[in-house]
């Protein structure tokens, strides 16, 4: 199977894109800024943090991410005048020392090859007395629609573990996140779970993100032949918890990290 791919604003959106939104707006509320507050978005991805904060807590937000992709989808949902976005590495950010009042990152930073030094960036741009704080999946049991996906796929491919975010993602936990952010140097850190609904309107809403080839479930899959593929999905709508009217309600769990700069 090939590297995961997180490039393509649709692709994303259908599979856990959609998702985002709510925990983005949790943890913009769980951070309490002031209003008018300088916010750089390290990862912006498609854009759901930034505009989260835009909504929440009025002030001006700066985007950067990797993806020409998601730049592009992130100006095209957030763009406008308390906004703006650039190309950048979370582990060499294009900005000055001290810039912002407000560093973030969504669902992100356990995709970047080098977390402590990402981190060691924050506190760089961050402004004394300024907040930093960052949220991720809960790969481990927290994603439920993607715990399902494991265990189905481990029961007809063992080799298929190797791909597993809960194995694979170890940094997603509150212990792994508070000390990397003590270990920047960042006071008062504190952790917390945000958990939201994921509701399905059915198996094909379920399954079909799955086939978007985007992330490391949907690239695995599409490593399958149609045979394995069909035996996948038939063994998934066998154990997938389901309501009287074909809806599938499970949630998603995220883990949230901040600290303070002194």
């Amino acid at each position: 199977m090939g590297r995961e791919v997180w490039e393509v604003g649709d692709a994303y959106e259908a599979y856990v894109g959609r998702w985002s939104r709510p925990v983005a707006r949790e943890f913009v509320s769980w951070l309490a800024v002031p209003t008018g507050r300088s916010w750089l978005d390290v990862g912006c991805g498609p854009g759901a943090l930034t505009t989260a904060a835009l909504a929440t807590a009025p002030g001006r937000v700066t985007g950067v991410d990797r993806s020409p992709g998601f730049l592009a989808e992130a100006r095209s949902r957030a763009g406008g005048p308390r906004t703006g976005f650039a190309a950048g590495d979370a582990r060499a950010l294009p900005v000055p020392d001290g810039r912002f009042d407000v560093v973030v990152s969504g669902l992100c930073l356990n995709f970047v090859p080098e977390p402590a030094r990402a981190v060691a960036e924050f506190a760089r741009v961050t402004a004394s007395g300024g907040v930093a704080a960052a949220y991720v999946w809960d790969y481990g049991d927290g994603m439920a629609m993607m715990r399902h996906f494991w265990d189905a796929a481990a029961t007809l491919d063992p080799g298929s573990v190797q791909f597993d975010e809960g194995r694979r993602r170890t940094l997603c936990a509150p212990g792994p996140l508070a000390e990397l952010w003590s270990g920047a140097g960042f006071g008062a850190v504190a952790t917390t779970a945000i958990e939201v609904p994921t509701v399905f309107a059915d198996f094909p809403d379920f399954w079909r993100p799955f086939l978007g080839g985007q992330g490391s479930a949907p690239g695995y899959l599409a490593s399958l032949t149609e045979p394995q593929r069909t035996a996948l999905r038939e063994l998934l709508r066998s154990r997938l918890p389901m309501e009287p009217d074909g809806s599938i309600r499970l949630t998603a769990r995220a883990w949230a990290v901040r600290g303070t700069i002194h």
